[in-house]
């Protein structure tokens, strides 16, 4: 392939002489013409992974990765002038998902067609995202993230299905993206529906409202609708409906036409439901069976019963979802009936009231897909345990052979090769380029005394460090202090992840400083991420990390030492940016909390040292790497579980202690409320010293003596360095391909396709 002769053939121009934008162009066709003559991953039996969000990111070197020609490309780009990493710049990313679940499903479908699985992804095409988050008056605002018209992947597969709700229909339109795994000459697709009615003039260019009741032209417009009323949880319903209705129709028309006489669909189909926004392709599958294809209502329970496996991904009840049935009885009569009917069955046969369906006019979406799923599983070896020991117990104690562990994993192609090609290309001249494939790096052990491989190691991370540096300059323009220490919390804000923790620390910093203690290097402090457009508690930590930037930014005798940078419109592409650079990575949950985690795998591989509470899949991580190579503090999962289910946690006794109370109070000081927003910052500082139901305060002096003892030992550099090279080693466990092999192994038996 040479890229100079098919830039004269396209352009009548050389390489070197075409800009960026022709280069860009150059690529995709490029790309797509391979991608278009791979063949699809086949065999008898095919997975649909169903998920609300798959956040995946710019696609052009993540495909010429997976293609094994981005070396190439890029070494050809260099010698004609370009940057591949400039052209980079001019791709869109699609806006379909928004944290670490959107994030893991796409991380999912890249290591299914790695392994030659059979498979799609299944979701909805939605036009402008969650939203795109600006700053303003140190606020986060949301305006549309509108991406649909500038994406280059998207094909229209010329299929469409009918939706039937209570009152109306409306038609569906089918799109795919080309999921190519890593060296492999066969593909599968990520797959969208849309619906054709869509109307994006419902929304305006500055604001992400809309009338949620104009359900014909609204269901694809947004990612999670604020569902602050009855009209957004309406619309989360029909929207859920409608993801699930054509994913049924899909699947049962695909599979027929593979064969299937349907009474055999289980031969066939596997469905994995990411969370429980996919819950009513239950319902549906069986209201398909029962209406099209007259099979009684017995056996098409029994049919969709053993195809269809759910994940669960929190033990927060806000995310088990319970829909009020009086909607689902609007948005589907039929649904709600088949619903009322799988819940009597289970009364008739189960005298448990905790595992019924529908309690209290409530249909419990993860008791659904417990009791007619035939696989359940945790994300981590401590978030399965709670389930089924606390969370889910009455199920597991019904149904033990149902419920496992996998815990997540992420894909090395973007979260190494693509963000990190340095470290790659290194570990490539140490250990071969095997690891690419196997993702094994427990060889690198073995230079933990070489002072020439930490050196380097040390050249790699502050070549990313100067890298994300620019990117925040261009994007934000947010300077970065000369060799500082990047600190990084990068995540979905949320109450229970504590990024309120991390701003009171900063706080307490801040106190230090102005006091005298000067740090032995400066300190930059970086957070990105979104809070929910009706989550106001969320919002409000965000404006006072805001307040808390601009007022050290600020202050002559802080400003040299400390740092803190909130990343605006946080994604995939910041977080290859800043993932690489990271020296320290937050992992600060309440114990307990946080089901697995994903961004703690992607920081342990490019080197970072991961400061945590245990929770999650940091319990695996630090099993693997040992205490000297990571930091823990703070209360236990058991000794959180206790205090909530005894009432045990005071906060009032926490928050008036002389080391805490200061720190709390800073947040309505003058100098905080001279600028920020008084009701904001008020109701914050009421959230943390009398309510604080995720537990802030009982772990903040801890979680302070540990962070000074972190900067303490960062001046230990060569000690460091060798912290470093352990998580990279180690990291090979969090492959998302052993996850998705486990998956396989385990639940869904498919046949790869050679």
């Amino acid at each position: 392939m040479n890229l100079d002769t098919l830039s004269l053939q396209q352009f009548g121009q050389p390489l070197s002489d075409i800009t960026d934008s022709q280069v860009f162009e150059l690529l995709l066709q490029v790309v797509k013409s391979k991608s278009d003559a791979l063949p699809l991953n086949n065999g008898k039996k095919r997975l649909y992974y169903i998920s609300a969000e798959f956040l995946i990111g710019k696609l052009l070197s993540n495909n010429l990765i997976n293609l094994g020609i981005y070396n190439d490309v890029k070494e050809q780009l260099s010698k004609a002038g370009h940057s591949l990493e400039d052209v980079e710049e001019l791709e869109v990313e699609p806006s379909l998902g928004n944290g670490g679940l959107g994030r893991l499903a796409a991380c999912f479908i890249d290591s299914m067609s790695t392994l030659g699985l059979p498979g799609d992804g299944v979701g909805l095409m939605y036009h402008f995202g969650l939203f795109h988050q600006k700053f303003l008056n140190r606020q986060q605002t949301t305006v549309p993230d509108a991406w649909v018209s500038d994406d280059k992947w998207l094909e229209d597969e010329k299929t469409s299905f009918t939706v039937e709700f209570r009152d109306f229909s409306v038609t569906s339109e089918l799109y795919s993206i080309d999921v190519l795994g890593y060296c492999r000459e066969k593909k599968n697709r990520l797959r969208l529906f849309d619906l054709q009615t869509i109307d994006e003039s419902l929304v305006s260019d500055d604001a992400i409202d809309f009338d949620k009741t104009a359900l014909k032209k609204n269901l694809t417009l947004f990612l999670y609708p604020d569902d602050s009323d009855e009209d957004g949880q309406l619309l989360r319903v029909y929207q859920q409906y409608f993801m699930v209705s054509n994913a049924a129709q899909l699947i049962v028309k695909e599979a027929v036409e593979r064969g299937s006489n349907v009474h055999d669909l289980a031969d066939y189909v596997v469905i994995q439901i990411n969370d429980t926004h996919p819950t009513m392709v239950i319902p549906e599958l069986i209201r398909i069976l029962t209406e099209k294809y007259g099979i009684s209502f017995e056996e098409s329970v029994d049919i969709v019963s053993s195809l269809v496996a759910y994940t669960n991904h929190t033990i927060l009840a806000e995310a088990l979802e319970k829909w009020p049935l009086k909607f689902i009885e609007k948005v589907s009569p039929k649904i709600a009936s088949i619903i009322k009917k799988l819940d009597e069955h289970i009364r008739s046969t189960i005298s448990d009231p905790s595992v019924q369906i529908i309690i209290d006019n409530k249909v419990h979406m993860a008791n659904l897909a417990i009791h007619y799923g035939f696989s359940i599983n945790g994300v981590a070896a401590l978030h399965t345990k709670i389930l089924e020991e606390t969370e889910l117990k009455p199920f597991f104690d019904l149904y033990p052979e149902k419920f496992s562990n996998k815990t997540n994993g992420i894909t090395f192609r973007r979260w190494l090769m693509g963000c990190n090609p340095e470290l790659a290309e290194y570990l490539d001249v140490l250990l071969g380029d095997s690891w690419r494939a196997s993702a094994h790096l427990e060889e690198l052990l073995a230079y933990r005394d070489n002072d020439e491989v930490l050196n380097k190691l040390q050249e790699i991370k502050q070549a990313a460090k100067d890298r994300m540096s620019r990117f925040l300059q261009d994007n934000q323009n947010a300077k970065v202090i000369n060799d500082s220490i990047i600190d990084v919390q990068v995540k979905r804000f949320h109450e229970y992840k504590r990024q309120q923790m991390l701003l009171l620390y900063l706080i307490w910093k801040y106190f230090d400083i102005k006091s005298g203690h000067l740090p032995k290097h400066p300190i930059t402090v970086i957070f990105g991420g979104k809070a929910a457009p009706a989550y106001v508690a969320a919002q409000d930590i965000i404006h006072a990390i805001l307040v808390l930037s601009s007022l050290i930014a600020n202050d002559a005798d802080v400003s040299p030492y400390l740092q803190v940078i909130m990343i605006e419109n946080y994604n995939v592409t910041a977080a290859e940016h800043v993932i690489p650079a990271a020296e320290i990575s937050e992992q600060i949950s309440l114990a307990s909390k946080e089901a697995s985690g994903t961004s703690n795998m992607k920081f342990m591989l490019n080197g970072a040292v991961t400061v945590c509470t245990v929770d999650g899949a940091n319990v695996e991580i630090a099993d693997l790497v040992g205490e000297k190579n990571i930091y823990t503090f703070g209360a236990s999962s058991d000794e959180v579980v206790n205090l909530y289910e005894c009432k045990g946690y005071k906060v009032q006794e926490f928050y008036e202690k002389p080391e805490i109370k200061p720190l709390v109070d800073f947040l309505i000081s003058p100098e905080f409320i001279s600028l920020g927003n008084e009701e904001r910052l008020e109701r914050l500082h009421k959230n943390l010293c009398s309510e604080d139901w995720f537990m802030t305060l009982l772990d903040l002096e801890v979680y302070i003596a540990t962070k000074e003892r972190v900067f303490d030992d960062y001046e230990d550099r060569r000690s460091w360095l060798q912290k470093s090279l352990v998580n990279i080693a180690m990291a090979g466990t969090f492959s998302s391909d052993r996850t998705i092999a486990e998956y396989n192994d385990e639940i869904w038996h498919l046949t790869p396709d050679k």
